[in-house]
């Protein structure tokens, strides 16, 4: 299991659908280049996601995937570099 900080600090797993993880990638990791992505089968998860809101400067009606518990290892299916452009920021992958 992985159990990433956010599970006991906000008590879920942030997740991203690919049209939206450049939105927290950029605002938490612009400019860096040791981010990799976690491609994950929603139906290996255990625990429950809700989908719920981001932060006030995402795209009105946008919600994020979170899960409420650990994400299992057996869920993710593909482990891949996410490198930002030339000005640091990070595009659709």
């Amino acid at each position: 299991m992985l159990v990433p900080d956010s599970l006991a600090t906000h008590g879920f797993v942030h997740l991203s659908t690919p049209e939206q993880v450049h939105l927290p990638a950029n605002r938490l990791f612009a400019g860096r280049t040791d981010l990799v992505l976690l491609h994950i089968d929603p139906a290996r998860l255990a625990d429950e996601v809700r989908w719920e809101p981001g932060v006030p400067d995402d795209p009105a009606g946008m919600t994020f995937p979170h899960l409420y518990g650990p994400l299992p290892v057996a869920a993710v299916t593909a482990v891949v570099d996410y490198l930002p452009g030339e000005n640091g920021l990070f595009g659709h992958p």
